[in-house]
């Protein structure tokens, strides 16, 4: 076999000497391309988060000036009740629910003011209570408080039947029958009723 001419020989020696430099040129700056395309990735997702966080801080004091605005609105506190206290505005909601009951010609058996939770804002008050009356009476009493100012909430609502078994009586010929000792049909409905009041105690 003939030996190759010394021009190939250095030929093939100068391609060597080029494609190794390359090939490792090659395995550094392909890896460091891709992570260049990932930081641009990331400062691009970055910089949209950065502009959206920016309108939001941009409209904060608009958001704080439309709030005040809605804290001095009258029309709106007419919606809450106004006391210094929770505790003083749970006792208008006693005093409320006890007026919405004798209009309605019902009977108001008890009403226990519940525990505030002081996490709400603004401060939700409850009170359970217990009612009794005809079926016409207890859907005025429901009616007036979804009608109600400042706005009042069911929470809760249990409804039994007053009724009691009817009585052995007798007639005036002395047969025994039976007469029913509530005829009105009347019920018992106990309720749990929220409102709010204005945080801060407003008046």
């Amino acid at each position: 076999m003939p030996n190759p001419s010394p021009k190939i020989f250095c030929a093939l020696v100068w391609i060597v000497v080029v494609m190794v430099p390359l090939t490792l040129l090659a395995g550094i700056l392909i890896p460091w391309a891709d992570e260049l395309a990932s930081l641009d990735q990331r400062m691009a997702t970055s910089e949209e988060q950065l502009t959206r966080y920016r309108r939001l801080v941009q409209t904060l004091p608009s958001l704080k000036d439309e709030l005040e605005r809605v804290r001095k609105n009258e029309a709106f506190k007419e919606f809450y009740f106004k006391a210094p206290t929770p505790s003083l505005a749970g006792a208008q909601l006693q005093s409320q629910v006890q007026e919405i009951v004798m209009a309605a010609k019902g009977r108001l058996v008890s009403t226990q003011l519940l525990p505030e939770d002081k996490n709400q804002d603004p401060p939700r008050v409850r009170v359970r209570t217990q009612i009794q009356g005809t079926t016409e009476a207890l859907l005025d009493v429901l009616l007036q408080i979804e009608q109600a100012r400042p706005f009042l909430f069911v929470e809760q609502i249990s409804v039994r039947s007053s009724a009691r078994p009817q009585l052995p009586t007798q007639n005036a010929r002395g047969m025994m029958r039976r007469a029913p000792t509530n005829p009105a049909g009347e019920l018992t409905v106990r309720l749990d009723i929220f409102g709010f009041a204005l945080a801060g105690g407003d008046t």
